[in-house]
């Protein structure tokens, strides 16, 4: 069980086990394979959140809410990841981007594709139909929280020593079909084919968006892990969104 403190310590702001370590390199790659369960958990939080809004506020506002206490509770984690990515693109060579990266201010592209993000986020919950959206809010952050392991797996780090050369040289193998056979099956369980489908689209979204940074890279870092988590919970999004309209 200490693998699933680390894994929701280091996802969430829940301060679970505050004497373990959240750690990094092999610890947190070892608990790889409880991320999904930990996105299962902030999936329930946020069917509640939606069930409650939705009776208080239009459903844009409903909508609204759902989508900012989902950030929330991951504290900005892949927020912060994906305008980072989104700055460094900015960077004339690999060493420039990941200069730029490491700085903590926020530039133009960065602010520009949150709003823009967060934007079609809140759009697809928003006129998502309430049947779908409660499985599809359960399952999206579980789905998109098993492809860390997965991208772990198939590029090589950045940087030698850095939070994405040391989750990487964590995880183990078998974690990374674990941790995608669980988000699977959860999203099979919940939504059925069109959870299927969803899972599917979300992990080529992952690879897709972590194979065209890591060209630019040399790698991947923990942004690229985090900006890549941020693009599976939107393609599951509007996958679902997609399909609920193509089936009225």
């Amino acid at each position: 069980m200490n693998g699933l403190v680390v894994a929701t310590r280091y996802l969430t702001i829940v301060p679970l086990g505050r004497g373990v370590h959240t750690g990094h390199g092999a610890a947190l790659g070892a608990a790889a394979a409880w991320f999904p369960v930990v996105g299962l958990a902030l999936g329930a939080v946020l069917v509640l959140t939606s069930a409650v809004t939705a009776r208080l506020f239009p459903s844009l506002l409903a909508a609204l809410v759902t989508v900012t206490v989902w950030k929330l509770l991951t504290g900005g984690l892949h927020l912060d990841g994906l305008a980072d990515c989104l700055d460094g693109l900015a960077g004339r060579d690999p060493g420039h981007r990941l200069q730029i990266m490491s700085d903590s201010r926020i530039g133009a592209f960065g602010a520009m594709g949150l709003i823009l993000f967060l934007m079609l986020e809140i759009g697809a919950v928003a006129e998502m139909p309430s049947g779908v959206r409660w499985p599809t809010l359960l399952v999206a952050p579980a789905i998109a929280r098993a492809t860390p392991p997965l991208l772990a797996r198939c590029f090589p780090a950045a940087r030698a020593a850095g939070e994405g050369a040391a989750f990487r040289d964590g995880v183990r193998s078998g974690v990374a079909a674990l941790a995608l056979a669980l988000a699977a099956a959860a999203a099979g369980l919940a939504l059925g084919v069109a959870g299927l489908v969803a899972f599917l689209v979300a992990a080529l979204a992952a690879l897709a968006v972590a194979r065209f940074l890591a060209v630019r890279l040399g790698g991947i870092t923990g942004d690229v892990l985090g900006a890549a988590v941020e693009m599976s919970e939107l393609a599951t999004l509007l996958t679902v969104a997609a399909w609920a309209h193509a089936a009225r």
